[in-house]
């Protein structure tokens, strides 16, 4: 599993590092540039995750037909043109432009479907674990290191950096990441796209992956600017709040992930994540000085930081194996959905409204975020049993078709029938039974 799992947790690392590094700085930065004003910096500052969310799901799709090396591929060199046009720009619409090129890469869910397809079905939650703790040190780590590279190099070098980090992960995925296995997906009829939009659990998923990522973005669109602005600080400075958020929010993702995957406590740890934001943003909203606010902003990154490790993880836990590409797509196309609009309302509600009534009416939407999440179980654990394709009939294969048999498919690469069961239905002796 390592051999697979790191090297691609490490390209979407190195992905989410170029994105995450300019957001502690994108907002003072693009407010500066021609014909800026606060709602086109929150469209630069959100801007990716528009032509995200627009790709995610054919992105998805095509992984599932026409293979996942390729399609990342083609996500990345993307992404390494838009943060080219990025960093040569010298006006808002043009760095606008560059942001959503570096969107038109959506090779997000691609990456996690390959995780998938590479990893043993039990192994998947830890692996799942692993790709997001690799996103939140990238996340921890740009935290630090734009500002400071930002303030010491320009903001344009940021843009040069993740066009490079583009392109190397391109030299990882050829190098280092084998190629899938063959899997013949053995259900009857096509996957339904009502299925996956209309599944009670996934929906709840879709909507947390939403306010999550808004949530982010407005975070990253008003604390630089509030700083600059009420505090008089400098963007040097800006580390000051940032270094803390970075060492606070690293510490809680261990636990966190720990408790979901290990204890199965998934639902709690994202209801406490959840809480920490809303608590987070009325400190922030109603702080009277520099230090309260830098408390409320390290409260808001050990909330992200306990969803972020889990939420690929748990979304897939909720999936049927030929539906990984398409449930991810649409999992992440929430998502940018929500990043995209954090950063315009941000911008928008930043010129026109009170700090104050935004984060109250945050508050208010943490509150029934919770309440939805709370209705949502905990996935039940499955055993799986693996078996040799040479040892067992395949033309008893509709036998397989058992209520305690929870889904199968054909691994055509290694020659093994993948089953996965409820074992207070069935034993791993009746499912050979069934294929004697």
């Amino acid at each position: 599993m390592i051999k697979s799992v790191l090297p691609l947790s490490l390209i979407i690392a190195l992905r989410f590092l170029g994105l995450f590094l300019v957001l502690p700085v994108i907002s003072v930065y693009a407010i500066n540039l021609e014909g800026a004003t606060t709602t086109l910096v929150g469209i630069v500052v959100g801007g990716y995750a528009l032509t995200q969310m627009l790709f995610q799901v054919p992105f998805g799709i095509i992984s599932d037909k026409l293979g996942r090396k390729g399609t990342i591929i083609m996500g990345l060199i993307l992404f390494a043109i838009g943060s080219v046009v990025c960093a040569i720009s010298t006006d808002i619409y043009t760095l606008m432009l560059g942001r959503f090129l570096q969107g038109a890469g959506a090779i997000g869910a691609v990456v996690t479907a390959m995780i998938s397809d590479l990893v043993k079905e039990e192994q998947r939650p830890k692996a799942m674990a692993t790709m997001g703790m690799f996103i939140g040190i990238s996340f921890a780590v740009s935290m630090l290191a734009g500002p400071t590279i930002g303030s010491a190099l320009g903001v344009e070098s940021l843009f040069y950096i993740t066009m490079a980090l583009a392109l190397g992960s391109i030299f990882v995925l050829l190098k280092m990441v084998p190629n899938p296995p063959s899997i013949t997906h053995t259900y009857n009829g096509k996957t339904k796209l009502s299925s996956v939009l209309l599944n009670a659990n996934l929906v709840k998923m879709n909507i947390t992956n939403f306010l999550q990522k808004g949530l982010m973005t407005f975070a990253f669109m008003i604390i630089p600017m509030v700083l600059l602005r009420s505090y008089e600080w400098q963007m040097s400075d800006l580390w000051q709040v940032y270094l803390p958020a970075m060492i606070f929010g690293f510490l809680a993702m261990a636990p966190a992930a720990i408790i979901a995957e290990k204890k199965g406590k998934f639902k709690e740890i994202l209801v406490i994540g959840i809480a920490l934001f809303g608590i987070s943003y009325l400190v922030i909203g109603l702080s009277g000085s520099s230090l309260v606010f830098i408390i409320g902003v390290v409260l808001f990154f050990i909330g992200f930081n306990m969803h972020e490790p889990i939420m690929q993880s748990l979304a897939t836990k909720f999936a049927k194996v030929h539906q990984r590409g398409l449930v991810l797509g649409i999992f992440n196309s929430f998502g940018y959905l929500g990043t995209f609009l954090g950063g315009l309302l941000g911008g928008m509600f930043f010129e026109n409204a009170s700090l104050t009534a935004i984060v109250i009416a945050i508050a208010i939407v943490c509150v029934a975020w919770a309440i939805l999440i709370i209705t949502m179980p905990n996935p039940t654990k499955k055993r799986f049993v693996y078996l040799s394709m040479d040892e067992y009939n395949l033309d008893k294969k509709d036998n397989l078709e058992h209520e305690g048999i929870d889904e199968w498919y054909l691994n055509n690469t290694e020659r093994i029938i993948a089953i996965k069961y409820s074992d207070e239905k069935i034993d791993e002796e009746s499912i050979k039974a069934l294929l004697k």
